[in-house]
């Protein structure tokens, strides 16, 4: 029983952890720098910027997005809020790596999107917890209305981590530039209106979906470092190609790793239908 579980436990530790071990290692660091520039700035937030931001910038970007409302845009901007949420975004960011692992045929999109996710939710915690701001008034916003606090923006923070690296992903598996250009712009474009509608709704102040925006982009920076590295650290190494479900890594194959599709920075290997390289 115990040779059992011994055999087991080597085996799923040479195919989950070693492989991945300079990934896992980065993005943990990557996390906890993340988190910690979450406490700092909700020091600096609750001295300077709530009384500025109100004053400056809060409450007239809120009085301009007023002005724009209309019954059927207040219906439309709504529902599309909802994709950010805590319903909507799981379900899209679950479809989307999904996709991503079959075309790449890998699991790193799960580790990378799934863990990312996971660091901007703990993130979002808390530093709604530690600041505790109150959200614009009722009377200035589009039911349904919400209760948690207002700093920073979950839909933001989120959305901009989850579309932020899918669509890293995803170009590294798209080779015109036409094509590449064309996805990033609609990811960004996305992560904008994702964000000011949070704005237009009143359901948070314009410093609450900035700072989203900006913990956001810093994570998916240090996470795509995490995977650039890897693959600099396992060609240092001379550990082979990365390994895919076609060619998969374990304990036991050593430092031989012959040349095989996919060893240049998950851009080599064959997608599942033999199509273009895929990625990941």
């Amino acid at each position: 029983m115990n040779t059992g579980s011994e055999s087991w436990i080597a085996q799923h530790w040479g195919k989950w952890v070693v492989p991945y071990a300079a990934l896992w290692a980065t993005m943990l660091i990557g996390g906890v720098v993340v988190l910690v520039l979450t406490l700092l700035g909700a020091e600096v937030y609750e001295d300077v910027v709530d009384d500025a931001g109100l004053a400056n910038l809060d409450k007239p970007t809120l009085g301009m997005m007023e002005q724009l409302r209309s019954p059927g845009l207040d219906s439309f901007v709504t529902g599309f809020t909802h994709i950010g949420g805590g319903v909507g975004m799981p379900i899209l960011a679950s479809i989307l790596t999904a996709w991503l692992i079959w075309t790449s045929r890998t699991w790193r999109p799960l580790i990378l999107v799934g863990g990312a996710a996971a660091v901007s939710v703990t993130a979002t915690s808390l530093g709604k917890t530690l600041i505790g701001r109150t959200r614009p008034d009722h009377s200035d916003a589009v039911p349904p209305f919400e209760s948690s606090p207002s700093f920073p923006s979950g839909h933001t923070l989120n959305t901009t981590v989850v579309i932020g690296l899918v669509v890293y992903l995803a170009c590294l598996q798209i080779h015109g530039t036409v094509a590449r250009v064309s996805l990033i712009v609609a990811g960004a474009s996305f992560i904008f209106a994702m964000g000011m509608s949070r704005v237009y709704l009143g359901h948070h102040w314009m410093t609450d979906v900035i700072i989203g925006w900006v913990l956001g982009l810093a994570w998916v920076g240090i996470v795509i470092l995490a995977h650039r590295l890897f693959h600099v650290i396992r060609h240092r190494e001379h550990a082979g190609p990365a390994p895919t479900f076609d060619h998969p890594a374990h304990l036991r194959d050593g430092a031989a790793g012959s040349s095989a599709p996919g060893d240049k920075d998950d851009v080599g290997a064959r997608g599942p239908t033999g199509g273009p390289p895929a990625a990941g």
